[in-house]
């Protein structure tokens, strides 16, 4: 479904994350956007909680990180690099119809989303039931997404 997107079809550059715990499975997406010929970046978790992003490499590249969470051994690029990206993928326990996201409150997200705003398509990938009808608190650094992919199919908001 996501690789059915347009935004994603035309993209050379998308900014992904490598899925854990509950979290929606990114593996296949990041596998078929490398096998395009897409350069994906990911996310490496700062220690002030900024993200700085490298390139995926396959999943022999990635190693466990802090939080639980599995990063890229390849070399960063810098906390701007998402700039670059023509999409952005992100992960949410939570999306409204307005595309205001309910993250784990770090803060990570909320500052790769406002370097992208305006300029790449953001999509949050959800399970079912996760997307929301009723609105989601919104603070003024809350960057909302584009759309938000559950298995039964893209939505998109705003």
């Amino acid at each position: 479904m996501v690789f059915d997107l347009p935004e994603i079809k035309t993209a050379s550059r998308v900014a992904a994350y490598v899925s854990v715990g509950r979290e929606p499975g990114t593996g296949a997406i990041l596998d078929g956007l490398a096998e395009r010929g897409v350069t994906v970046l990911l996310p490496v978790v700062l220690p002030d909680l900024d993200l700085d992003w490298a390139p995926y490499t396959g999943a022999s590249g990635l190693v466990a990180a802090a939080r639980g969470l599995l990063e890229p051994t390849s070399e960063p690029l810098g906390p701007d690099a998402v700039a670059t990206a023509d999409a952005v993928l992100v992960p949410a326990l939570a999306v409204d119809r307005s595309g205001v996201r309910l993250g784990q409150g770090g803060g990570c997200y909320d500052r790769a989303l406002a370097r992208v705003a305006g300029r790449a398509f953001t999509c949050a990938l959800l399970h079912e039931g996760e997307l929301l009808d009723l609105p989601l608190p919104r603070d003024q650094h809350d960057v909302p997404v584009h759309a938000a992919a559950t298995p039964s199919g893209v939505h998109r908001l705003r």
